[in-house]
């Protein structure tokens, strides 16, 4: 072998390749954030016609660029916990060699911050927060993740709230949405909560020995569990009434249809919430979201009324 081809070796082993780091930027993750801000657009009551740009900038904005950033956020900060838990991650795998994960991170948060930009301030502010807490969520010194209540509530708020709130205050052409809309975003950013602790259940020995006080740590399995399904069930009845309350009677009618649904469900999930809590992810949080945006046409029936 040439000293030119060896040292072409060497260098591409220390490069990631795509597909690492298409992994650690966790494409799976991305849906929840898109679907909000989708849910903000709907509830802001503004025609789409001719606004399409915006919305595919701030859908790109809100999955791929904020919240893939927070991914490799977490990832870095996180790699000696899933060495314990997933060590088949990019990181603790050695896929993603030296500190490629951190320049990742950076590279995708400067992104974001460029194409928020260009949406006005309220998403550009929106942006900004959200990283700072995806940020806070992960790293040193506040790494709020060590606590599950802060935690939980950093990443549901990014997660549900502020994508939301991007998408509403993209179509109102960055005016402050209506107070409804922004009710919402909030009791469905609580109720995201309590989706976060299902997937603080797959890492429970991880978080032990790395002192990461999750809420299944804290409260114990069948304590943590319990509190999920209250943190999700309660947020969604204050909207069942603030949507009678709207003479919204259809779309409350809707919702308090799958969230009974949804207590059905939980008893599947309660009875062995470690094995269950995967399950439940997969077919009972799309009720949740799927309660989300007949809440958000409801808001849009409101405005075009």
């Amino acid at each position: 072998m040439t000293y030119s081809a060896a040292k072409s070796k060497i260098s591409a082993m220390n490069r990631p390749t795509l597909s690492a780091m298409a992994e650690l930027l966790k494409p799976v993750t991305w849906f929840p954030p898109m679907w909000a801000f989708g849910c903000g657009v709907v509830a802001s009551g503004m025609p789409v016609q001719g606004r399409w740009p915006l919305v595919a900038a701030g859908v790109l904005l809100a999955g791929p660029l904020v919240c893939a950033s927070s991914q490799a956020v977490n990832d870095w900060f996180d790699r000696e916990v899933d060495a314990i838990n997933e060590p088949q991650r990019p990181i603790p795998s050695g896929r993603m060699p030296g500190q490629w994960g951190l320049y990742i991170a950076w590279a995708w948060a400067a992104l974001s911050i460029t194409i928020a930009s260009q949406l006005g301030p309220l998403a550009l502010g929106a942006a900004v927060l959200g990283l700072l807490l995806g940020w806070a969520y992960s790293a040193p010194p506040l790494r709020l993740k060590r606590n599950g209540w802060w935690g939980n509530s950093a990443c549901a708020l990014c997660y549900e709230g502020l994508a939301w709130l991007t998408g509403a205050a993209i179509m109102a052409l960055g005016s402050w949405p209506h107070p409804r809309s922004l009710g919402l975003a909030l009791l469905y950013s609580v109720g995201a909560h309590g989706i976060m602790t299902l997937n603080d259940f797959k890492a429970i020995e991880g978080d032990r020995r790395m002192g990461i006080r999750s809420l299944p740590v804290q409260l114990g399995i069948t304590g943590a569990a319990r509190t999920a399904c209250a943190m999700m069930i309660a947020p969604q009845l204050v909207v069942v009434a603030l949507l009678l309350t709207w003479q919204m009677s259809g779309h409350a009618l809707a919702v308090a249809g799958l969230v009974l649904a949804q207590l059905l469900m939980m008893r599947r999930l309660l009875a062995d919430p470690v094995a269950q809590a995967r399950w439940y992810s997969g077919f009972g949080v799309p009720l949740f979201v799927a309660g989300m945006l007949v809440s958000a046409f409801a808001l849009r029936a409101a405005a075009g009324a």
